[in-house]
């Protein structure tokens, strides 16, 4: 899956009923996310960590939908672990996961890692992560390998970014932005555009080359 790419809409069955992707999703992000195996000591934290931080989901207009190729009774049997081991989840598990036993869906969404790749009956998903916007295109892809868990501060960290730079598309973050700090001016900005949508000035730095590229403001 290339960033761009549009998500393919796709019917599944999850922990919370069928869905219709396309329909369940709406006009909202999405984080869709795969594990490799239910019942397993990463994914259990993941899961989680996820479930615990969903009202900053929420709040960013985002929904989650997990992916596994295991069973739904499997999935359900899990979510009780789940939420004894992380006991500040509030209330009832707060998204479905999906139960892809033929692990047509992770093929097709190309969650499968390289050496398993000819082996569809074998293959176990990866620790896959896209973000999709509303048109239902991919906007940022994470894949880790079975052995690394996710971080979920970093998940949300690049959602603000990307939603700050739809609204704002002159501007991008930089290495470790998170909200409130200072953002950059694309290079194709012109100084009179600049003094029109920055009229509270912004900072430049010098650099060697002589080139002024560097350009940042916190008013935004």
């Amino acid at each position: 899956m290339r960033l761009g790419a549009t998500i393919p809409n796709f019917k599944s069955n999850t922990t919370k009923g069928p869905i219709d992707f396309y329909s369940w999703v709406g006009n909202s992000w999405c984080v869709l996310f795969s594990h490799p195996a239910d019942f397993t000591p990463v994914c259990t934290t993941e899961l989680g960590r996820i479930a615990v931080h969903f009202p900053f989901f929420e709040k960013r207009g985002v929904k989650l939908l997990a992916h596994s190729c295991d069973k739904l009774q499997s999935h359900i049997d899990w979510v009780n672990d789940i939420k004894s081991y992380c006991l500040d989840i509030p209330g009832e598990f707060p998204y479905p996961i999906i139960g892809d036993e033929t692990r047509e869906l992770a093929i097709k969404l190309d969650m499968i890692d390289e050496k398993d790749a000819n082996n569809p009956e074998m293959a176990m998903t990866v620790r896959s992560l896209y973000i999709i916007d509303p048109n239902k295109k991919l906007r940022l892809s994470m894949q880790y390998p079975t052995s690394t868990g996710r971080n979920v501060d970093e998940i949300l960290r690049v959602i603000d970014s990307l939603q700050l730079t739809d609204k704002m598309k002159v501007i991008a973050t930089p290495a470790n932005w998170v909200p409130g700090e200072k953002v950059m001016i694309l290079p194709d900005v012109s100084d009179d555009e600049i003094k029109r949508l920055f009229p509270k000035g912004i900072d430049t730095v010098t650099m060697p080359s002589g080139c002024v590229y560097i350009r940042t403001t916190t008013n935004y």
